[in-house]
């Protein structure tokens, strides 16, 4: 019986008790968003109080409970019940309410009245800060994802403590309040006005959301007759055209591909100027960064116009996926994230199929792979044992790695079974909560395989494996071993759904690899070259022995193989090569394959890896350093030629999106001639902001090559880019401008730099866009800069998952095994539970760096191949 239950009982656990369970929340907010920033509310929660108890336990945080205000009535009875003691535990997030007599079984109601404060700190119920009419104003949000609710109003805040939701809002009359459902009453009061919503299905506490604010909008109906806005702030919303289109044809597709209507009567997106994730995927009331849905053809790149399509996507397929059905608890967090991530890409590849947008899916494989192959890393399922870890798992194993199982297992399934399977889930948890294992049985019972036992494998076990490959005596013999980028070996086994060509596309060969050690018969396929993996639909590395390796480098050259196999044969020559499984210099005769390559994936990858690698020798083999400059330019520079510096008529998406990307990366090469044409344009640009010299596409090659020929005695260029900065209202400009201003070689520029990021002139979510492109020059004082300012950053960026970035992208510049430990000294007193796993991935890259450098010191070979190849003269 829970009414023995002593305070202390409730005491640092995981989970709330469930002996008592909310069922409707009628819940009223006034924000105050004068200079005060407060808000009041009352809450009435009818709940069921399932077994006798003289507690009743939910979650609360930053909130004041007024005295007076808490009772409780059971619905068999007239007597109103108020506690005898209320008492809060900081550290779990919890309100205790004690009563004198156990509270009847059955249904009641919960009464509490509550104050708070609108934070800055981006989550909870919090201010954001816009302008209109030259005027800075607050307006009030909910971020409420993972687990911030409870700084709203008192509640039961896990995601299995589904419930349905009134909510009433009283606030001045000339601003717009919108919430998860359409208003259905309206009463004016003098300079206030409020607003009661429609009663909204059943959901989770993370998903309710508010906003109150100054916003335009645009809308549209979808073929069924369901509004959709898209709001933003007040003269912008033109850009908003562009979110509202995918939005409809997206709801369109997933009303089909799930065979359930999307649920709601109305659908609103809103831009919010403060916020710090990339979008949230609030029921019916999605919230945005500006970056991630407004797009402006003047000023927006042809990647932001991908990025607002795909985040869109991502956002509404959690209106089934994640809403509709939800996470029975966040260890199976990535079964919202990995597959929203995964069916984004099947929307965008629906609307925009000329963007290959599978091929560029790779990238999202790319950096689930990277991170699975630390030490640090963990399982798709990871326990969870306090809410100040969730933050955390929002990562790329969570999103990347849980959206590239997912599309292996459709791969091995087959399109059509795996649909089916899915719009059955849907249907049968529907309104309801499920765990991974559900998922499984689902799909196993649509197609007839194993599907539990390949995937459990998958999301149980943290890393993944490599299979090495070698030919003899007609067989193809496959071994698998967990691949770890230290070059350690792990203890990991899996089963490895493998797809094999040989020689052609034609000729293919699909088998479980459930052993260690495998052979394949080759009678009767006589290849001139072999890919396992086929399309790269599958999360493992290959490891190819030389005569296989020199057979798919021919494949290349001879354009036999598709783009994702050269992106994925290149992929995984690179890991292994970090790895130190193989050593640079073959790296740099592969590449030199590539040179044909006008695949943007490929080519961007390339570029990518281009740059990783001109920074390593720049540590192991300075003397190099002019010579792999010169091969690489020598990659780029024909391709770069022929896309220009303007673009064409009726060109591509991805031309466009590769044309910055080369010249952004000639410009941190150094290649002369790119530069002086970057700021000949930059200059016209400074001049004339609507100047055709500098599309948008082609601007962050400028900024850099700004920013490469900025030193401390010469800062105008710094200085014209700052103005840039200033004047502009679009967050895509400003953070397009951020990411290029610490890649200055001059470290005294940089530290400027990093100290501009800490004002009041850069939002909080944006100060991360700045530390991405510090420059090998800048690291020591990017790394100085850190722990001097580390007691405002931790305050400022405290929780949530934009601290994790401050770290991870200073340490990462870092190849010594000196610097590795310094970072872990320096943080071994400062270590909370929402940055240690971050401490401990990004040391171990340095490490791996460390291990890296070395092995490229000991690479005999690698000056003879620098030297034949690099022909190009910088």
């Amino acid at each position: 019986m829970a009414s023995e239950h002593s305070v202390e009982q409730f005491k640092g656990k995981a989970r709330l008790p469930d002996f008592v369970v909310p069922k409707v929340y009628d819940l009223f907010l006034k924000p105050d968003l004068s200079s005060s920033c407060k808000f009041a509310g009352a809450v009435q929660i009818a709940v069921d109080v399932v077994a006798a108890t003289r507690f009743v336990v939910l979650n609360a945080s930053d909130l004041a409970v007024e005295d007076g205000s808490v009772s409780f009535k059971a619905k068999s009875s007239s007597q109103v019940l108020r506690p005898v003691n209320i008492g809060t535990v900081e550290e779990d997030e919890i309100l205790i309410i004690q009563f004198n007599e156990v509270l009847p079984t059955g249904e009641g109601i919960l009464s509490i009245g509550f104050q708070g404060t609108l934070n800055d700190k981006m989550k909870g119920f919090y201010r954001s800060v816009y302008e209109h009419n030259g005027e800075k104003k607050n307006m009030a949000v909910t971020q409420f994802e993972p687990a911030d609710a409870r700084r709203c109003f008192p509640c039961w805040d896990e995601p299995s403590f589904k419930a349905k939701f009134k909510i009433t809002l009283e606030v001045p009359s000339e601003l717009v309040a919108l919430s998860n459902m359409p208003v259905i009453e309206e009463k004016q009061n003098g300079s206030l006005k409020t607003l009661y919503f429609q009663e909204s299905p059943i959901m989770s506490t993370y998903l309710v959301a508010v906003v109150v604010g100054m916003f335009d909008y645009v809308e549209a109906q979808t073929t069924d007759g369901t509004t959709v806005r898209v709001y933003c702030q007040v003269g912008k919303s033109n850009q908003g055209k562009f979110a509202l289109d995918v939005a409809v044809k997206t709801l369109d597709l997933y009303k089909d591909y799930f065979a359930v209507p999307y649920p709601l009567p109305k659908l609103d997106m809103v831009a919010i100027p403060d916020f710090a994730a990339g979008a949230m995927e609030n029921y019916g009331l999605v919230t945005y960064r500006e970056t991630a849905l407004l797009f402006d053809d003047r000023h927006s790149a042809a990647s932001n116009k991908q990025r607002v399509a795909v985040v869109v996507a991502h956002e509404l397929a959690h209106q089934w996926f994640g809403n509709l059905v939800t996470m029975e608890w966040w260890t199976h967090l990535w079964l919202n994230e990995g597959f929203a991530t995964w069916v984004s890409y099947l929307s965008a590849d629906s609307i925009f199929p000329e963007w290959n947008v599978w091929t560029q899916f790779l990238s999202e494989a790319t950096s689930g792979l990277r991170l699975d192959a630390l030490d640090g890393s963990h399982p798709i399922e990871v326990e969870i044992n306090h809410a100040s870890e969730i933050d955390e798992i929002f990562d790329e194993i969570s999103y990347r790695k849980g959206a590239s199982v997912i599309r292996m297992l459709q791969s091995y399934l087959g399109a059509e079974t795996f649909q089916r399977g899915l719009a059955s889930y849907v249907k049968k948890f529907a309104y309801s909560n499920a765990k991974t294992e559900d998922l499984w049985a689902v799909l196993e019972e649509e197609s007839g395989e194993p599907v539990k036992k390949v995937m459990s494998s998958w999301t149980k076990q943290q890393g993944y494996p490599v299979v090495s490959v070698k030919k003899s005596d007609g067989k193809l013999e496959l071994n698998q071993t967990q691949f770890l980028s230290s070059g350690a070996t792990g203890s990991g086994q899996w089963i490895v759904p493998v797809t094999l060509c040989c020689g052609s596309y034609d000729a293919q060969k699909k088998f479980l690899l459930e052993d260690v050690h495998s052979k394949v018969d080759l009678t009767g396929l006589n290849a001139a070259w072999i890919k396992l993996n086929a399309n790269q639909t599958g999360f493992y590395r290959v490891n190819y022995d030389d005569e296989l390796a020199s057979g798919l480098k021919f494949a290349i050259e001879s354009k036999q193989l598709t783009a994702s196999d050269r992106y994925g044969v290149l992929d995984d020559s690179y890991a292994l090569c970090m790895a130190c499984k193989q050593n640079l210099s073959s790296l740099i005769s592969l590449l030199a394959a590539y040179r044909e390559e006008s695949e943007y994936t490929v080519l961007s990858h390339i570029i990518g890896i281009s740059l990783k690698v001109v920074s390593l020798v720049a540590d192991a083999a300075p003397e190099l350093l002019l010579g792999i400059k010169e091969f690489f330019i020598g990659l780029f520079e024909p391709f770069a030629l022929k896309l220009g510096w303007d673009p064409k008529e009726g060109e591509g998406h991805s031309d466009a999106m590769l044309r910055g990307e080369l010249l952004t990366a000639l410009s941190e090469l150094g290649h002369t001639v790119t530069i002086n044409e970057a700021l000949k344009r930059f200059n016209a640009f400074v001049e004339d902001r609507d100047t055709p010299l500098l599309p948008p596409d082609t601007r962050k090659a400028a900024y850099v090559a700004a920013m490469q020929t900025t030193n401390s005695s010469n800062k105008s260029r710094f200085e014209s880019l700052l103005r840039v900065y200033r004047e502009s209202d679009l967050s895509q400009e400003k953070v397009r401008i951020l990411s290029a201003l610490a890649s200055s070689p001059d470290p005294t520029v940089v530290l400027e730099v990093l100290n501009f990021l800490l004002t009041s002139e850069v939002r909080n979510q944006d100060v991360v866009h700045g530390l991405g492109g510090i420059s090998i020059e800048g690291r020591d004082v990017a790394w100085t800069w850190l722990k001097d300012n580390w007691d405002y950053i931790s305050k400022t960026w405290g929780s949530g998952f934009l601290i994790t970035r401050f770290i991870a992208y200073i340490v990462s510049l870092f190849t010594s095994d000196e610097k590795g430990n310094e970072v872990e000294e320096f943080f071994a007193t400062r270590t909370k539970p929402f940055i240690a796993r971050t401490i401990k991935q990004s040391v171990e890259r340095v490490h791996i760096s460390a291990n890296w450098v070395r092995s490229i010191k000991n690479d005999k070979s690698l000056g003879d191949v620098v030297n034949q190849l690099s022909v190009h003269k910088v």
